[in-house]
């Protein structure tokens, strides 16, 4: 693929870790703003140069970083504008609800061992109690003094673990006007209670509201399950995908008069992963229970699975350890040979995937997933119309100071997978570390913006720098 490379021209430095980058016209206004959302519960728009406050609900949030060294997954971690937010007022946010830290739903991290039943058939048990925290997602309205309020809850999800909540987890579907919620694996890591693929759990899917069904129940319950909820909420629900590991929310590319989907599923050991479709099969949420409570198979033909936890990306599932004969020789056995087979048939192949460990000189070795979204600009003609995504740090960096990767791919329609490029870029960091946390685009996807981060810690703060990418 073309060599390209980018500038990083710098946009607003100094803020907090920036989870989401969009932009959207305020009412009234003519000039579409820049919206940045920090994971610790700030949301700022840059308006003729400057730099202001939207909301603050930081109050609202639980206490992150605090309890795990600084490194942390909960937060603000989805903002999405109506497609009508210009007339209505409306947008939605998800995060990390105050109050509601348990001490989690395992005792000590979790790994399968395939020689131990036990290890790969692990239930979720005594779910009020043991659980690590609320995430709640919220329909706000910005009111004509200018001011926003909250004016419902849409969910309110009980998790188990700290991580893989998701992130930039909210985001409206052009096809459908509906809400699209990405809900990670619940967490720890290789998915310990299989919730991925459970059709009856919320954790590990991606889900599309319907927020123009008001549902009139002021105080939703705190659920883990689909089952939980009350009927007048399942029947805004449709699930469009499952097998979902952790990932950076849905981005969409027009394509004559459909629409690509794109979606990131980072990876546990070996491999990121990159999704790409057009043609899915919702399955609304009553008719999933409906086929629970019958005890029948639904009908999935057309659905969505990206395999986890039987695959991740497009090889099985694997623990990689030191080979007992040689230290210097990875060992890899498979964790979950039975969800491997079962799922081989159903699973979606992915558009490319990147590995933690690659020597070819063009490749880099990555960690960790962070970004997704369509170019489809003319300011960088050689990107445009492709796919351009962000890893959190090159692996082989892994002393300071670290840097990220930008690369780019392209849709195939042949059910190949699509090679990738690395995307060459200055280096306005020095001597500072630069994790790649975020990448989101404007309304018409002509722009690109790069949310850059001093640290793995959220602990610590005001180390953030939002990019725009130019040529």
């Amino acid at each position: 693929m073309k060599k390209v490379k980018v500038h990083l021209q710098p946009l607003v430095s100094q803020i907090n870790l920036p989870t989401v980058l969009k932009t959207a016209f305020l009412p009234g206004d003519s000039t579409e703003r820049l919206f940045i959302a920090t994971q610790v519960g700030e949301i700022f728009y840059i308006g003729n140069g400057v730099i202001r406050t939207f909301l603050n609900i930081r109050s609202q949030l639980l206490q992150i970083g605090a309890s795990s060294g600084g490194y942390d997954e909960r937060g603000l971690l989805g903002l999405a504008f109506h497609p009508h937010f210009y007339y209505n007022g409306l947008f939605y946010l998800h995060y990390s609800v105050a109050g509601t830290q348990g001490p989690g739903a395992l005792a000590k991290p979790f790994k399968p061992d395939p020689c131990d039943p036990e290890t790969l058939h692990l239930k979720w048990m005594n779910r009020e109690k043991q659980f690590d925290h609320i995430d709640t997602v919220e329909e706000w309205t910005l009111q004509s003094n200018g001011q926003p309020q909250r004016r419902r809850t849409l969910l309110n999800i009980r998790r188990p673990f700290l991580n893989h909540n998701g992130v930039n987890s909210l985001n409206f579907s052009p096809e459908t006007g509906k809400l699209v919620l990405t809900t990670g694996d619940g967490g720890s890591g290789y998915d310990p209670f299989h919730l991925s693929q459970d059709d009856m759990e919320i954790a590990g899917k991606i889900i599309e509201i319907d927020v123009n069904k008001h549902t009139f129940i002021k105080h939703p319950p705190v659920v883990t399950r689909f089952d939980e909820l009350p009927a007048p909420i399942q029947e805004t629900l449709t699930v469009m995908a499952k097998g979902v590991r952790n990932m950076s929310g849905v981005s969409f590319q027009r394509f004559y008069h459909q629409y690509i989907k794109y979606v990131g599923n980072v990876g546990q050991d070996l491999v990121e992963s990159v999704f790409s479709f057009v043609h899915y099969k919702p399955i609304p949420v009553p008719h999933l229970i409906q086929a629970y409570a019958m005890k029948v198979e639904p009908n999935l033909e057309g659905f969505i699975n990206l395999g986890w936890r039987g695959w991740e990306g497009a090889f099985p599932t694997s623990i990689i350890r030191e080979c007992p004969s040689s230290k210097t020789i990875d060992e890899q056995i498979i964790a979950y040979y039975n969800d491997t087979v079962k799922v081989s048939g159903s699973r979606l192949q992915p558009l490319t995937s990147y590995f933690h460990k690659d020597p070819r000189p063009d490749k880099f070795a990555g960690i960790a997933l962070t970004g997704v979204q369509p170019y489809m600009g003319n300011g960088i003609p050689d990107l445009k119309g492709s796919v351009v995504f962000t890893d959190l740090a090159r692996k082989e960096e892994s002393r300071p100071p670290v840097k990220g990767i930008l690369a780019y791919t392209r849709a195939r329609f042949d059910g190949r997978p699509s090679d990738y490029s690395v995307i060459e870029t200055d280096d306005p960091f020095g001597s500072k570390s630069a994790y790649y946390v975020s990448l989101g685009t404007n309304q018409d996807q002509s722009r690109l913006y790069l949310g850059v981060y001093g640290s793995m810690k959220v602990a610590d703060r005001n180390q953030g720098t939002v990019y725009e990418i130019v040529l």
